[in-house]
């Protein structure tokens, strides 16, 4: 089982997800089960570090995001993740317009597995550090969620 979270840059929310998710798996002695990646859709931050108020963020939560580097998304990426989730809509359309016809794994918003039906994860790159809290908020709700759904086997 292998989950790809996606954002704009690869560099706020979805390295924040990463992490996220990385912690939840292996508080449920997981994290050898489920593969776990990130990734971007634009090319405007590639290999660069995820930005400093996201590491910030997540390190006082205990996850360490500061090894991660910003990758775009690939077509590869629609053969080797059974989820491909998104942030935003801007970025699920994104997805789907890159998508193979023949891709049987799940696309769509994170958020789906917080019960938060249609709803996105805040960019919180213009803002102020409070966007970043929030966004792992929510991050950390739509990983639970996800957990849940992965164990159920549906």
């Amino acid at each position: 089982m292998n989950v790809l979270f996606v954002c704009l840059g690869n560099i706020c929310r979805s390295p924040s997800a990463e992490g996220v998710f990385r912690q939840v798996l292996d508080n449920a002695s997981m994290i050898e089960q489920v593969g776990v990646d990130s990734c971007g859709i634009g090319p405007w931050h590639v290999g660069k570090a995820p930005d400093k108020r996201a590491q910030a963020a997540a390190k006082q939560r205990g996850i360490d995001i500061s090894a991660l580097r910003a990758r775009q998304l690939a077509p590869d990426d629609f053969a080797d993740f059974d989820y491909i989730l998104a942030m935003d809509h801007d970025n699920l359309q994104a997805i789907r317009a890159m998508q193979p016809a023949d891709y049987a794994g799940h696309v769509g918003l994170l958020l789906d597995f917080a019960g938060h039906a249609d709803a996105e994860v805040p960019d919180p790159y213009y803002g102020g550090d409070q966007g970043f809290e929030e966004v792992l908020d929510l991050i950390e709700s739509a990983s639970r969620g996800l957990l849940n759904h992965i164990r159920s086997g549906a």
